[in-house]
């Protein structure tokens, strides 16, 4: 095995996160003028580029079709109005890298990020060596530490315990009885993909909007971004109530229960095999698959980086630590600034204002 190519010791500019957010950097950066070409490094802390879409499960498709899920300069293979599956986001993303020969060096976990009191940088301790760089992005997204519930604990060791990021197909949990918390899109879909196979309960903590994936023989996205629902921003008082409300696409809870699946309230306790929901209703389980999405992890960063909730300080991606930067999560500046095919214009915008 061929050993990887050593981290520089010093660049201008170290992004952190090679999924699409940091491959969109990493193309900004190429594209700043007569800076192009600028030297910098994205650092992710995976064996390869898009590992985080080969580990999803396998029927995973994108809601968004593939004339809407392309990073600047490079359309997406296939048709444009084909849904990708999560093997077509992962070799994209491959080749998107590749093409634009951008310096991601894989298997780089990033430990801790600091200020240099000497240069006015940063210093990054990473697993593969130290590296100083004038000016850093926190590109690695939002789906970071799986979030199970404490009552999880509760459960008996016989019941099979999977998070979403885990989940891979029907053949993966044992016969019988499947709880699914987290009625979000994640969790509708395992439910609906499970209801063939399996006797499954989906518990619904708060119900979301639902909206179609076609609308007058077009796409969602299609309308959305035709009425400029994708540019809306967080700052706007429409983007404020937006930001809090996410929608089910292209599912409805109502035809997910006519696929056999039963829908509970929220999940309130677990005692061996049995769970409880609110209104006192009860049942037996054999597996639950916990879809209850992630939580941040950015203690890497400086501590007045971050803010009380564990996410970074930022507007519109500027830190308010000098020459740090924050890309890739929902909401940044727009509705479609965690997207695939929106996060281009973030980076756009970010690599300008780190200079």
């Amino acid at each position: 095995m061929n050993e990887p190519d050593p981290v520089p010791e010093q660049v201008d500019v170290a992004v952190v996160g090679g999924g699409q957010a940091g491959l969109a950097m990493g193309h900004a950066l190429t594209q700043q003028g007569p800076r192009a070409g600028k030297d910098f490094v994205i650092l992710d802390a995976a064996d390869r580029v898009g590992a985080s879409w080969d580990s999803r499960w396998d029927s995973l498709r994108l809601f968004t079709p593939a004339g809407h899920t392309a990073l600047p300069g490079l359309p997406f293979p296939g048709p444009p109005d084909a849904y990708p599956g999560k093997d077509d986001v992962a070799s994209y993303l491959r080749q998107y890298a590749t093409h634009f020969d951008l310096p991601v060096h894989a298997g780089a976990t990033v430990e801790r990020l600091t200020l240099d009191p000497c240069t006015r940088g940063f210093v990054l301790t990473t697993s593969r060596g130290t590296i100083r760089a004038g000016r850093v992005v926190a590109a690695t997204g939002p789906f970071q530490v799986p979030a199970v519930p404490r009552l999880g604990a509760n459960l008996a060791p016989w019941v099979m315990q999977v998070h979403s990021s885990e989940y891979r197909n029907p053949a993966q949990l044992p016969a019988g009885r499947v709880l699914v918390v987290g009625a979000g899109n994640s969790g509708a879909q395992i439910a609906t993909e499970l209801a063939a196979t399996h006797e499954v309960t989906l518990a619904v903590g708060t119900r979301q909007p639902s909206l179609p994936q076609q609308l007058a023989g077009r796409d969602l996205f299609f309308w959305l971004t035709r009425t400029h629902v994708m540019d809306i921003t967080v700052g706007s008082r429409l983007g404020q109530r937006l930001a809090t409300k996410e929608a089910l696409i292209g599912t409805r809870l109502r035809d997910v229960a006519r696929l056999g699946v039963r829908l509970t309230g929220r999940l309130t306790a677990a005692d061996g095999g049995t769970v409880s929901f609110t209104g006192s209703d009860r049942q037996q389980v054999d597996a639950v698959v916990w879809a209850t999405g992630y939580r941040p992890d950015y203690t890497w960063l400086p501590a007045e980086a971050v803010g009380a909730d564990g996410w970074p300080l930022h507007r519109r991606g500027v830190s308010p630590v000098p020459g740090l930067g924050v890309l890739g999560l929902p909401w940044l500046h727009t509705r479609g600034s965690a997207l695939v095919g929106w996060v281009g214009r973030d980076a756009c915008w970010l690599a300008e204002q780190l200079g």
